[in-house]
């Protein structure tokens, strides 16, 4: 393996280096591919056509506008151009993995299960059969030395959404981004005159064509039943337990709110919601399938002392993470935390290193 990092900005360069560049249509993997091109790597960009609802979709990186614009910066930059159709292998191993959490009435996050089997899992494999040395995306997040580190731009970070890669895989990545601030990328694509620089965001969910609900309508079965108050009072009905999740507020339709969705029982098929905000507020969890993306040696101590988050947009908080078994961590919070959901990744942090994550499972 070659000793070589590029984390915004290039620390070691070395002849004959083929990088892949997954590119969106978006400008952050576009700036991506042209900093790599500038260095003087031999890149190449790689459109992924992913499985989506529906035959025309508004989010950006599933639709046929995205591919032009993806193929029109890879022309800008003078480097080959392929489209690599993995609808088959998204299908499976996202949308199906969706529907089966929001069938077990959790709330998931499809982007962190794409990026493992998807932009660093499948397309990994595939650029390595070609000859490639390394993957690039438009991350915004950084490696050092098997670290995964927090992006430059706080408001940017993506690290939340990469705690299931391993060190196989993060040998092999490379964030050219994660060293600006999504300014400082818009203003370098004006200067390369790439033709995504003013483009949109991207939603989240890039394979919905409408909205997650008509979505859920569409693929999952819908059964109404009882909403109820903590005393276990019925307050009204809901129109199937997938279309709500912890701390909803909206879309309840009960009078005499406002009402807050505080649990689900799957079983009984009964939404469990309060008035009080506090009923939301926990300090306890457990969470399953724990990676840890460099493995710590902690295995003298009952538990580590982290930073975590709970969800893409929280705050990092003092936490305390012991292991249960060999997948399973509980954590508990200093402080209570606000509509842990189950679904959701927590994940650790020391300082701007991500530690690892897992997917909570159950609120204590």
């Amino acid at each position: 393996m070659k000793n070589f990092s590029f984390s915004g900005k290039v620390d070691y360069m070395e002849k004959n280096i083929r990088i892949v560049v997954a590119m969106s249509g978006g400008v952050d993997s576009s700036v991506a591919g042209a900093l790599l091109r500038r260095a003087g790597f031999g890149v190449v960009g790689i459109f992924m056509k992913f499985w989506k609802d529906g035959k025309s979709s508004d989010n950006r990186c599933c639709s046929g506008e995205s591919e032009k614009l993806a193929r029109a910066v890879a022309k800008k930059l003078a480097i080959p151009f392929y489209v690599l159709n993995v609808e088959k292998e998204f299908k499976k191993k996202v949308v199906d993995y969706f529907l089966k959490e929001y069938k077990k009435g959790n709330t998931p996050n499809p982007c962190v299960v794409c990026n493992k089997e998807i932009k660093f899992g499948f397309l990994i494999k595939k650029a390595l059969s070609l000859g490639a040395d390394f993957v690039a995306t438009g991350h915004y997040a950084n490696i050092e030395n098997g670290k995964l580190l927090q992006g430059k731009d706080k408001n940017k970070d993506q690290s939340y959404f990469l705690w299931q890669l391993d060190q196989n895989q993060l040998s092999r990545v490379l964030f050219p981004v994660g060293g600006y601030t999504k300014p400082e990328v818009r203003k370098l694509a004006k200067k390369f005159k790439l033709p995504t620089a003013q483009t949109p965001e991207s939603q989240e969910v890039c394979f919905v064509s409408d909205n997650v609900n008509n979505f859920l309508k569409k693929y999952l079965k819908t059964k109404p039943g009882k909403i109820v108050d903590m005393s276990g009072k019925v307050v009204g009905e809901h129109h199937g337990l997938w279309f709500y999740t912890i701390g909803q507020r909206r879309g309840l339709e009960i009078p005499q709110g406002p009402w807050f969705v505080v649990d689900k029982d799957v079983e009984k098929n009964i939404l469990i919601v309060s008035k009080d905000k506090k009923d939301l507020l926990k300090k306890e969890l457990t969470a399953s399938d724990v990676n840890w993306t460099c493995p710590p040696k902690f295995s003298e101590r009952k538990f580590w002392r982290v930073k975590a988050k709970i969800r893409y947009r929280s705050k990092e908080a003092f936490a305390n993470v012991r292991m249960i078994g060999n997948k399973r961590v509980g954590v508990v919070f200093d402080m209570p935390q606000k509509a842990i959901t189950p679904g959701q990744s927590v994940v650790f942090y020391k300082g701007r290193e991500l530690l690892g994550g897992a997917t909570i499972d159950k609120v204590v």
